[in-house]
């Protein structure tokens, strides 16, 4: 059975032929293979995305614990420059690659004039006759998405990961 960092280790030996130098597993998110990767200097957060039955799309989490153990949205100011959610789902493969900064903008991370989101929805390119609001995420989430189901865009993928 892949894993999401057995994916992620695949892309990015194939993109450059770099590879994953350090892995810190963030153990409250092991539901969601939760964990932070370095790929040469540049460090990742990473998740896979989760079916969910009665809705359109992959559900993900976006939290991290406090001091006090409580729940809080990942900030954007603790956050690493981009945020991978991979999805697996029988025979299709699928990543998002976020800029941290997109994400913010979207109101996902927190900061002074954020609250943030403690769960995301992701709608890969398979997903269709979704409603207005979540067509219209799809829509701006499309432009970080790779469909690994297909060929790989090795040069999408170089773009995503290290521009």
């Amino acid at each position: 059975m892949q894993t999401s960092k057995m994916l992620i280790e695949n892309i990015v030996s194939g993109i450059n032929n770099s590879t994953i130098s350090k892995v810190i597993t963030e153990d409250q998110n092991k539901d969601y293979e939760g964990m932070l990767i370095q790929i040469e200097n540049n460090m990742y957060r990473s998740r896979l995305a989760k079916v969910t039955p009665k809705k359109s799309g992959y559900f993900v989490v976006f939290w991290e614990k406090d001091e006090n153990d409580k729940n809080q949205p990942y900030r954007y100011a603790d956050s690493p420059d981009k945020i991978i959610i991979t999805i697996i789902d029988n025979d299709l493969r699928g990543q998002f690659i976020f800029p941290k900064s997109k994400l913010l903008e979207k109101g996902i991370l927190s900061d002074e004039t954020s609250k943030g989101k403690m769960g995301i929805r992701v709608y890969p390119s398979w997903v269709k006759g979704l409603n207005k609001t979540a067509a219209q995420t799809q829509k701006w989430q499309q432009h970080f998405f790779v469909d690994l189901s297909k060929d790989r865009e090795r040069e999408r993928l170089e773009e995503l990961y290290f521009k």
